[in-house]
């Protein structure tokens, strides 16, 4: 349908794996396991009036939602839990009677939100392991090839290609750190009631507060859940959604900050993101290659980051038990954080696996300033035939001038070596002086950096993941 807005995330640009979890059919479908697993753990503790039979009424019609009574329920009201409860006992004649009891509407809402939060967060984890190993591959083999360092994006001492990777590569580690520590201490809401007192279950099961905590441990674990949180109002913390979607925002951080350095590579013609046959940069102007995709990361990063100031605010809002201003925000905030940055992965982990290095360019890039790098080691060199290191530290000085004037405001070559060479304080001739022009020899311990960083921190925090790095890459929709 063309007549209608429909989010570009959805249309665009996150994977059909990422939208599924954030369904319709996914949320409903799990409200339904979970009134299963409280029919259930109810029953299991002495509520007699809940049979085996409403239970597997209740399982048989965990998937197939009737959707269209639902939408009548809701209009007539207002309420979308209840009017779920009423469209599943439709479908459960025997189990309608039984359907919520005891819980109150976050029950359903707020466990769910967990337990989709936390499948998001598992999918966002496999995809920036998946990352690490193309960027892995990448720094490994680019290890020991001399590139310009930049500081300030001017340039600076040398580094290599493999090295700049593992600086993208640690920020990746940092974040999957964060979603491991946030995946393994998610907690479901669990059954607390309308103001977390747990009052309506004392009245069920005649005050007996230890049938209430197995209640509780039942419902965790059936759903996949070590344990609940220990205390609320009638929902979780928002607390923890801003947590999550904090940590969302650093891996697109992380992202971005990629991708910006992409860019600039591609601007300097030494790198390049995957550019395909038939791919078109530019609409007017036919030979540009632009780096699009990495212009993408950028452009929803810069939505996640901002993003994340939704959930915080939330958080500081709520009053006492409950308030409702979260609701709206939520459903759209939530959702699309967790949407943008699987999209970010997926073009990210696109151009990790197919970055094009241009050797011959990065050669000629650093032969431009490498006779400026050179020159302490060429001063040394000079004071050992018997130079005088101040006097030779100044001549060096003026003869940089020149030669960085001769670049700048005459456009020609930097001839640093050729007036060094010319100059008898050195005496050193040109043969001489071209031995210290090796770019390899300015590259400091950066293949064994990289070596190191790959064996002792890469590899051991992506090897629980082996199943993941076996799946094949996300295709981009677009």
């Amino acid at each position: 349908m063309k007549n209608t807005y429909e989010s570009p995330l959805a249309s665009r640009y996150a994977s059909d794996e990422m939208l599924y979890i954030f369904s319709p059919d996914k949320k409903f479908s799990t409200w339904r396991r979970l009134w299963i697993a409280l029919a259930r753990a109810e029953k299991e503790l002495g509520l007699t009036q809940i049979t085996d039979e409403m239970i597997a009424e209740m399982e048989a019609h965990v998937d197939d939602i009737n959707y269209d009574v639902a939408a009548e329920e809701e209009k007539r009201l207002r309420h979308d839990v209840m009017a779920h409860v009423h469209a599943y006992g439709a479908q459960c004649p025997k189990a309608k009677g039984i359907i919520h009891l005891g819980a109150t509407s976050c029950y359903v809402g707020d466990n769910t939100d967990i337990i989709i939060m936390r499948e998001g967060l598992m999918l966002i984890r496999s995809k920036v392991v998946r990352v690490l190993a193309a960027l892995a591959q990448f720094a490994d083999t680019y290890k020991a090839m001399p590139t310009l360092g930049f500081t300030h994006f001017q340039a600076a001492q040398m580094v290599t290609v493999g090295k700049r990777a593992t600086l993208w590569m640690n920020e990746l580690l940092m974040d999957l750190s964060e979603l491991n520590f946030r995946i393994e201490h998610m907690q479901l809401l669990g059954s607390k009631g309308t103001t977390g007192t747990q009052a309506s279950f004392m009245e069920l099961f005649a005050g007996d507060t230890d049938k209430i905590k197995d209640m509780e441990k039942k419902i965790a674990a059936e759903m996949g859940f070590d344990s609940v949180v220990p205390v609320s109002g009638q929902t979780y913390s928002r607390k923890v959604d801003a947590a999550i979607v904090s940590t969302l925002s650093g891996i697109a951080q992380s992202a971005s900050k990629f991708a910006t350095d992409i860019r600039l590579l591609c601007h300097l013609k030494e790198v390049e993101e995957p550019f395909e046959k038939n791919q078109i940069g530019s609409s007017a102007m036919p030979y540009k290659r632009n780096p699009m995709r990495c212009e993408r990361i950028c452009s929803l990063a810069r939505y996640v980051i901002a993003d994340a100031a939704n959930p915080a605010v939330t958080a500081a809002t709520q009053w006492f038990e409950r308030t409702l201003d979260d609701s709206a925000n939520k459903r759209i905030c939530i959702p699309e954080a967790f949407l943008a940055v699987d999209a970010i992965l997926n073009i990210y982990l696109n151009v990790a696996s197919g970055l094009i290095v241009h050797p011959k360019v990065i050669e000629k890039h650093i032969m431009a300033e490498l006779p400026f790098m050179a020159s302490e080691n060429i001063m040394m060199d000079a004071v050992l035939r018997g130079g005088d290191r101040q006097e030779l530290h100044e001549e060096i000085r003026l003869m940089s001038l020149e030669a960085g004037k001769n670049v700048k405001e005459r456009g020609l070559e930097n001839n640093l070596i050729d007036l060094i060479s010319e100059n008898p304080k050195f005496g050193m001739s040109r043969e001489e002086l071209m031995v210290h022009m090796k770019p390899e020899a300015y590259i400091g311990r950066c293949p064994q950096q990289v070596e190191e960083f790959l064996e002792y921190c890469v590899k051991p925090a992506i090897a629980p993941y082996a199943d993941e790095l076996s799946k094949e890459a996300t295709a981009l929709k677009v």
